[in-house]
C-alpha cells in the first residue's frame, strides 16, 4: 500500500524532470506524454482516495517523512490530479502556441506533484520541501515566456511576494522545535509549549496568507495572469493559490490552539472575500477579474479554516477548482481564437464558440452563487460556520457572496452580447488570434463545467455529513432553514441588479465614483502599500546598510591595513638604515680585522719568534702597570 503513495508523487515528479531534461527533443510528444503521466496520476489518485495508504521514510535523525491519505488529502489528491488532466488535455490543444512544449509539460507535472506531496505530507519539512518546488515551478511558468520582460518581472514579483510569505514556515519549524514537537508531525503542532505555540501559529498563518494571496499579499496573482492560460488555469483552481488554504483547513487544530488564531484567519478571510470581490468588480480584463476572484473565494475558504468549518471549507475548495478551472480555460480559448482578454473585445465570443460559451456560462453562473450550483451550496455550508462564531462574520461573507454575483454577471454580460461590428478592431491586441478554438480544448470545458453544476451534491444531507466524518469534524454546524433562501435570495438580486445596470448603456460602471472604481482596478493599491511600508524601507535599510559597511566596516579595513602598510615601510627603513647597516658594518669590520690578522701569518719562523717575544714584552709592561 505504501507503494501506491510514493507512485502517487513519483510519477508526476519523474515524468516531469524526463521531459525538463530531454530539452527540445521532446518537444513534439511532450503533450501526449504529458496527458499520459497525468491520467496515471489520476489513477493512482483515486486508488489512493479508496485505500487510504500510508507510508514513511527516514529524513534526518528523529524526524521522518510522512505521507498519509486521509478524509481531507483524499480528496484533495483526485481534485489536483483530475484539474491536471483536465488542464493538461486543453494545452495539447493549443501545443502550436506553446512552443518548447518538454519544458511546459515537464513544468506543469512537476508543479502537480508537489502539490500532491504538500496535500498528502505528514511532516512539516516534507511538506516545506514541496512547498519550496512548487514556488520554484510557479515562477518558471509564470515567466514561462522568459524573452518578453514584463513576464519576467511579473514572475519575480510573484515569487520574491510568496517567498517573503514562506519564511513563515522556516520560523514555524523553529518554534515547532523549541516548543518540543522534535519529530514536526503536522498533527502534533498544536501542543507545542508554552509562547512557542503562538510562534508557529503565526508562522503558518503569514505562509498560509502569501501563497493563497490573501490580504495584504493579493497582488501578487494579479501578476500571475503573465502567465499562460492552462498555468493560470491549473494555479488558480487546484494548486499554488490552493495550498495555503489547505494548510489553514488541514492546520485547524493549531489555531484553536491560540486564542488570536482562529479570529484572524476567519476575519482576515472574511475580508479578503469581500475587497478582493469588489476588485474583480471594477476589472475590464477578463484573466484580471478572474484572478481577483480566486483571491475572493479562497477568501470564503480561510473563513471557513478560521471557524471550524473543514468540511465547509474542503467543499469550497472542491466546486471552485472546477469552476475556477473550467472560466480559465474557457478564457484561455478566446485568448487563443482572438488574441485578447479585454471583456470589451470579448462580447459575442460566447455566441462565437457556443461550446466554449456554455462551459463558461455554466461555470459563471456556479461562481456567481446562483442556487443550486456547486459554489452555492459550498457557500452556505461555509456560512453556517461563520454565523456559528459570530454574526458580523456571516453579514461580512453574504456581502462577498452578493459581489460575487455581481462581477460573474459582469462578465456574462459582455461574452453573451450580440458581437458588434467593429469587433475586430479590438482582437490580436496581446498575441495574434488563431480565430478557431481546437477540437481538443472542448473535452475538457465540458466536463469541468458539468463538475461546476454536479459538485452542488456535496452540500445534500447525507453527502456532507459523509464529508464531514471524513475531515474528522463530525459537529460541523450545517445551514439553517432560513440561511439557504436568504444566500440564494442575495446572490439572484445580486445578479438581477449587475445585469440591469451592465445593460443600461455601453461602458456602464458597476463602481461609483471614478476615484473608488480606480482605487478597486488597481487590486486596492496593495502593491503600492506593499512598497511604500515594506519595499521601500528594506531598500532604504539595504542602502543605509551598505554606507555603513563602506563607510565604517569596510573604511575600517582599509584603514587598518593602510596603517599595517605604513607600518611595514616603517619596519624595512629601520631594517635597511639600522639593524642591516649594522650588520654590514660589524661583517666589515670582521673583514679588517680578518686581513689584518692574516698580515702576520707569513709562515717564517723566526718572526713568529720575534712576535712572540713582543707579545711576551706588552704582557709583562702590563703587569708591571697594573702593580
Amino acid at each position: 500500500m505504501s507503494a501506491l503513495l510514493w507512485l502517487l508523487a513519483a510519477v508526476p515528479l519523474t515524468a516531469g524532470t524526463a521531459l525538463l531534461l530531454t530539452g527540445r527533443r521532446l518537444d513534439r510528444p511532450a503533450p501526449a506524454l504529458g496527458v499520459a503521466a497525468a491520467a496515471a496520476t489520476l489513477g493512482l489518485a483515486v486508488a489512493s482516495a479508496v485505500l487510504r495508504p500510508e507510508a514513511s521514510a527516514p529524513l534526518f535523525a528523529g524526524i521522518r517523512a510522512g505521507l498519509r491519505v486521509d478524509g481531507l488529502s483524499a480528496v484533495m489528491t483526485v481534485v489536483v490530479a483530475a484539474v491536471t488532466l483536465a488542464v493538461l488535455v486543453f494545452s495539447a490543444g493549443e501545443s502550436d502556441r506553446l512552443s518548447q512544449g518538454g519544458r511546459f509539460h515537464g513544468l506543469m507535472l512537476l508543479f502537480a506533484g508537489a502539490m500532491l506531496i504538500t496535500v498528502t505530507a505528514t511532516t512539516l519539512p516534507l511538506l516545506l520541501m514541496a512547498w519550496e518546488v512548487m514556488g520554484a515551478a510557479s515562477w518558471a511558468l509564470i515567466g514561462f515566456w522568459w524573452r518578453q520582460p514584463q513576464r519576467t518581472r511579473a514572475a519575480d514579483t510573484a515569487f520574491l511576494t510568496t517567498r517573503t510569505a514562506d519564511l513563515g514556515l522556516y520560523l514555524a519549524a523553529g518554534a515547532a522545535l523549541a516548543g518540543g514537537v522534535t519529530a514536526l508531525d503536522l498533527d502534533a503542532l498544536a501542543g507545542a509549549r508554552g509562547p512557542w505555540v503562538h510562534l508557529l501559529t503565526a508562522g503558518v498563518v503569514a505562509a498560509a496568507f502569501g501563497k493563497s494571496a490573501q490580504l495584504p499579499f493579493s497582488f501578487w496573482l494579479s501578476h500571475a495572469m503573465q502567465a499562460p492560460s492552462p498555468v493560470s488555469a491549473l494555479l488558480h483552481a487546484a494548486t499554488m493559490a490552493a495550498a495555503g488554504a489547505y494548510l489553514l483547513l488541514r492546520l485547524h487544530p493549531l489555531l484553536a490552539a491560540t486564542a488570536w488564531g482562529g479570529p484572524l484567519v476567519a476575519w482576515t478571510g472574511a475580508a479578503t472575500a469581500l475587497l478582493l470581490g469588489v476588485a474583480a468588480a471594477a476589472q475590464r480584463d477578463l484573466k484580471q477579474l478572474l484572478a481577483a476572484s480566486t483571491c475572493s473565494q479562497i477568501g470564503f475558504m480561510v473563513l471557513a479554516a478560521g471557524t471550524g468549518g473543514v468540511a465547509a471549507g474542503t467543499a469550497q475548495l472542491t466546486a471552485h477548482a472546477a469552476v475556477k478551472a473550467g472560466l480559465f480555460l474557457a478564457a484561455g480559448a478566446w485568448l487563443y481564437a482572438l488574441g485578447t482578454k479585454q471583456l470589451p473585445a470579448l462580447r459575442g465570443a460566447a455566441r462565437a464558440w457556443p461550446w466554449v460559451g456554455a462551459a463558461f456560462t455554466a461555470c459563471a453562473l456556479a461562481l456567481a452563487g446562483l442556487p443550486p450550483l456547486s459554489l452555492w451550496a459550498a457557500k452556505d455550508e461555509v456560512l453556517a460556520a461563520a454565523f456559528a462564531q459570530s454574526a458580523a462574520l456571516y453579514a461580512t461573507g453574504l456581502a462577498a457572496a452578493a459581489v460575487s454575483a455581481v462581477y460573474s454577471v459582469k462578465a456574462l454580460w459582455y461574452v453573451l452580447r450580440e458581437t458588434p461590428g467593429d469587433a475586430r478592431q479590438g482582437y490580436d491586441t496581446e498575441e495574434p488570434g488563431t480565430r478557431r478554438v481546437t477540437p481538443l480544448m472542448r473535452p475538457p470545458l465540458l466536463v469541468l463545467a458539468a463538475a461546476a453544476v454536479a459538485l452542488g451534491v456535496l452540500a445534500l444531507p447525507g453527502v456532507f455529513s459523509a464529508l464531514r466524518d471524513a475531515v474528522g469534524t463530525p459537529d460541523e454546524p450545517s445551514p439553517s432553514a432560513w440561511q439557504l433562501p436568504l444566500s440564494a435570495a442575495v446572490a439572484l438580486s445580486a445578479a438581477w441588479l449587475a445585469w440591469r445596470i451592465q445593460g443600461r448603456g455601453p461602458g456602464p460602471r458597476l463602481l461609483r465614483p471614478a476615484a473608488v472604481r480606480r482605487w478597486a482596478a488597481g487590486w486596492l493599491g496593495l502593491e503600492q502599500a506593499a512598497r511604500t511600508l515594506a519595499v521601500r524601507p528594506v531598500l532604504a535599510l539595504a542602502r543605509a546598510a551598505a554606507v555603513f559597511d563602506d563607510r565604517v566596516v569596510d573604511g575600517a579595513v582599509h584603514r587598518a591595513a593602510r596603517a599595517a602598510l605604513t607600518a611595514a615601510g616603517l619596519a624595512r627603513r629601520s631594517d635597511d638604515g639600522g639593524v642591516d647597516a649594522l650588520v654590514r658594518a660589524v661583517a666589515r669590520t670582521a673583514r679588517r680585522l680578518g686581513r689584518a690578522a692574516r698580515r702576520p701569518q707569513t709562515g717564517l719562523l723566526h718572526q713568529y719568534y720575534a712576535q712572540a717575544a713582543v707579545g711576551f714584552a706588552v704582557l709583562t709592561l702590563l703587569l708591571l702597570s697594573l702593580r
